[in-house]
């Protein structure tokens, strides 16, 4: 398969997001130092933005941090001639240090570990890329004078629903068993989010926050071993979709077109100091529905499987884990594709 950039169904979502109706001046003649720039949220994140330079002059400098640049060339061919493009190897465990001409005015951390095979064999990653990751960007960020610094964060923050809500609004906080493998992820975001408001008070930094939910799309990496990835993963190659639980699991998800207009809505418009759940109820669904669809779609059945010891490690335990999207439709936010077309979406953008 080719650069995924030169995908027409592709290349019409990033024109999406690029012409939304948000106030990109702010973006204008700045730079953005983001981590994860290979990741799921953040190619796209990048595509957008050097759309945008392209058709609108914005002339944004995109600064992206990553341990390998065979990485990041291999996914950005296009933009390593680019005078907005600039790769620095980084290891966010370790401190950032930017040259003394260097600037970020908006700094964002998209890094992390996030599926459940990276739980269970590399906890300690997991943990420290959420924690001391932070602190590192978190630091970078106040060290240039960014004018706003964003943390990606998680649904995994609000825990075990305790049965006395349907949807997770931003103030709830469900339960979580710290002393797990599988807590380090969760427990390591909740970390974060408190390491932004500290920076916020201790050093006058504004910060918001995007709590993405379960993100998909045709950016996803094929060694993601989330449930709904398999699933895609299984249907492309025209197998049987296998299910490792009885499916009953109700979650909320999104399409990644929709995650990062959700997250330049929180970056451009979200108050300081603020959370903001990206979700919407009509991509809403339980596990054994979503992985029925994807069979129908491909013609196949799905059967069910126990997971290995190891898989099971890094699965989440909770039930239903759905996110009440009202806070960020306030700012304009609204997702274009529910579950079914963004799922359609994706596997007709794969298949190249």
């Amino acid at each position: 398969m080719g650069s995924i950039i030169d995908n027409s169904l592709y290349l019409e979502d990033v024109k999406y997001v690029a012409n939304l109706d948000l106030p990109w001046d702010k973006l204008k003649d700045k730079s953005v130092l983001l981590s994860g720039a290979t990741g799921l949220i953040g190619s796209f994140l990048v595509d957008v933005i050097m759309l945008r330079n392209r058709e609108y002059g914005m002339n944004t400098r995109i600064v992206a941090l990553g341990r390998k640049e065979e990485t990041v060339r291999e996914r950005f061919p296009y933009c390593f001639d680019e005078e907005w493009f600039e790769f620095i190897k980084q290891d966010l465990n370790e401190p950032v240090v930017l040259s003394d001409q260097m600037k970020a005015s908006f700094v964002l951390h998209l890094a992390s570990n996030t599926h459940p095979l990276q739980y269970s064999t590399d906890p300690i990653g997991t943990i420290m890329t959420n924690v001391i990751g932070t602190k590192s960007m978190l630091d970078v960020a106040v060290s240039c004078g960014a004018e706003r610094f964003l943390l990606a964060s998680s649904n995994e923050i609000y825990g075990e629903n305790r049965g006395d809500v349907e949807l997770f609004y931003e103030s709830y906080c469900g339960y979580i068993d710290c002393n797990t493998l599988r807590a380090g992820y969760p427990e390591g975001k909740r970390c974060a989010e408190a390491l932004c408001q500290a920076y916020i008070s201790a050093k006058g930094l504004d910060a918001v926050i995007a709590r993405l939910t379960r993100s998909y799309g045709p950016t996803m990496k094929m060694t993601d071993s989330k449930a709904l990835s398999q699933f895609i993963k299984k249907g492309l190659d025209g197998e049987d979709i296998v299910l490792k639980s009885e499916g009953t699991q109700y979650y909320s998800y999104s399409y990644v077109a929709d995650s990062v207009s959700g997250l330049l809505t929180v970056l451009l418009k979200g108050e300081t100091g603020g959370a903001y759940n990206i979700a919407d109820e009509k991509s809403d669904v339980r596990l054994k529905e979503l992985a029925g669809a994807i069979a129908q779609h491909v013609g196949k059945e799905v059967i069910f499987e126990l997971p290995d010891a190891v898989e099971a490690a890094g699965y989440s335990k909770a039930t239903k884990a759905r996110l009440d999207g009202s806070k960020l439709k306030t700012l304009g936010w609204s997702m274009k594709y529910d579950i079914i077309e963004g799922i359609a979406r994706t596997m007709e953008i794969l298949r190249g």
